[in-house]
């Protein structure tokens, strides 16, 4: 069994003290540049790596951003995640990833971040308990709401701006000459879902052009299984817009089947600009979500909670844009 190497082993070898060891690794601490090159040699030799863990019990501090995600289904958000975790990796912070099968963060979820001593946390498309609410405020752990926000204004958020968004998409397929549209709505309890569906709807309504809507869950399945079901009917509007990307590129494969032909006989736009939603198979036209900006804003207002926690709070909406490929 390999013996572990320790700080004490490194003093050793270095001709310092343990609490000088313990100094060079702590961030922020008083040491010299000799001393310092000195213990950093004698820990390369040993092969002696600090214990950040254990480090952490001591500080009550670590390196640890914890993120929760439900829709990894959903091939925004993995995308999301990837951006996280290269901007937190290049300022020395690991991202402690926790899966939720539930749209409301449950107490196994709170522990498993709590237990870890979690710098800051970031929840992308969960809902928080009034039992978590207070965890986070009583711990003062510093929190993002990402792609979501809360009417409270409890917490820091960082979204698009989807009503805007949405009121653009509606005017856009206007200006395309269609008449009649549908709305595939994502999940109803959500904040991104009910404001892509109230800009739509009330630009639809301005311009007196009859709208339908569809409630779905976000999902590939949910986009194909609601076309087959407008297909059914045989009512196809002249437009269809799909609150993400992945429902519609199911949209569009079962107006393919149906032998449906988008854009002539059907529009069809997504919301995120996901990178599948760019293959030839698709070339679906869409809204960006400005997925650089809204990290570099999640990460620039963490780094400094971490640094001092205020528990300042604020709902950030960022501009994304029009994709317009060959769905339009």
């Amino acid at each position: 069994m390999k013996q572990t190497v320790t700080a004490k082993d490194v003093a050793k070898l270095a001709g310092v003290s343990q609490s000088t060891v313990s100094r060079v690794y702590f961030e922020g601490a008083t040491v010299s540049e000799k001393t310092r090159k000195k213990v950093l040699t004698a820990a390369k030799e040993i092969g002696y790596r600090p214990n950040e863990f254990a480090r952490s019990l001591i500080t009550n501090r670590t390196k640890i951003i914890g993120l929760v995600m439900k829709g990894i289904q959903n091939p925004f958000y993995p995308q999301v995640l990837k951006e996280f975790t290269t901007s937190f990796k290049n300022l020395g912070y690991s991202i402690l990833f926790v899966y939720t099968n539930n749209d409301e963060i449950q107490k196994d979820d709170m522990e498993i971040l709590l237990n870890y001593n979690v710098a800051a946390v970031i929840i992308t498309d969960a809902t928080l308990s009034l039992k978590a609410t207070e965890d986070f405020k009583r711990y003062k752990i510093p929190l993002v709401l990402f792609n979501r926000k809360i009417d409270s204004n409890e917490f820091y958020s960082v979204c698009c701006n989807n009503l805007e968004a949405s009121k653009r998409i509606a005017e856009f397929l206007i200006e395309k000459g269609s008449l009649d549209m549908v709305y595939i709505s994502g999940n109803s309890d959500t904040s991104t879902s009910r404001e892509r569906e109230q800009g739509f709807k009330g630009i639809l309504k301005k311009n007196k052009i009859p709208f339908e809507k569809y409630s779905s869950d976000y999902t590939y399945e949910g986009g194909y299984n609601t076309a087959k079901e407008i297909i059914k009917i045989k009512n196809i509007p002249s437009a269809i817009f799909a609150a993400n990307d992945i429902m519609a590129l199911g949209v569009l494969d079962a107006l393919r089947e149906s032998s449906i032909s988008v854009p002539s006989e059907t529009k069809v736009i997504g919301f995120d600009n996901i990178e599948m939603s760019s293959w030839p198979t698709y070339h679906l036209t869409t809204w960006e979500q400005p997925i650089n900006d809204m990290v570099n804003q999640t990460v620039k207002y963490l780094m400094a909670e971490i640094e001092e926690y205020t528990g300042f709070a604020e709902n950030i909406e960022l501009d994304g844009g029009l994709i317009e490929r060959k769905t339009t």
